[in-house]
């Protein structure tokens, strides 16, 4: 075992193959949320830019769930940075924000309205469900998509 780590490299590896980048605990939440709202919406579209989570076309709204470690949110949690290969960890989760910040960027010059919800963000309901109602109830003028 390296440094901190509890497993033993072999174990480590099996837990972060593990590790999903689609239909996770915090896209669930939202996407519940949204379907509780009655919004119509489309997952993971290859076609846009950083392939966001979730898409509204009608809307011209993409949404990114983002883990906070995985993506450095400014929360306690995403300010963690493990012990073990730190230097790794750092360069990851910084190049994980720069691949944000273009992808954000690349669907905004498409004319599409770009949120990103944090997993902390998640854990308030009530929270989550106006701000949800407020991107809902915002519509930008545009191109409609003939994708949806």
């Amino acid at each position: 075992m390296t440094g901190a780590d509890v497993y033993p490299p072999e174990k480590r590896s099996a837990v972060m193959r593990r590790v999903k980048g689609r239909d996770t605990t915090p896209e669930l939440i939202v996407r519940k949320a949204l379907t509780a709202l009655g919004a119509r919406y489309r997952l993971h579209r290859k076609d846009l830019p950083g392939s966001p989570d979730v898409v509204l076309p009608g809307r011209r709204l993409a949404l990114f769930v983002h883990g906070c470690f995985w993506h450095g949110h400014d929360c306690a949690r995403g300010a963690r940075v493990p012990k073990a290969n730190r230097d790794y960890w750092v360069g990851k989760v910084g190049r994980n924000r720069a691949r944000d910040e273009a992808s954000r960027a690349a669907l905004a010059v498409q004319g599409w309205r770009v949120e990103t919800l944090w997993e902390c963000e998640l854990k308030d309901a009530a929270a989550l469900e106006r701000r949800l109602r407020d991107l809902l109830s915002t519509r930008v003028a545009g191109p409609s998509s003939s994708t949806e």
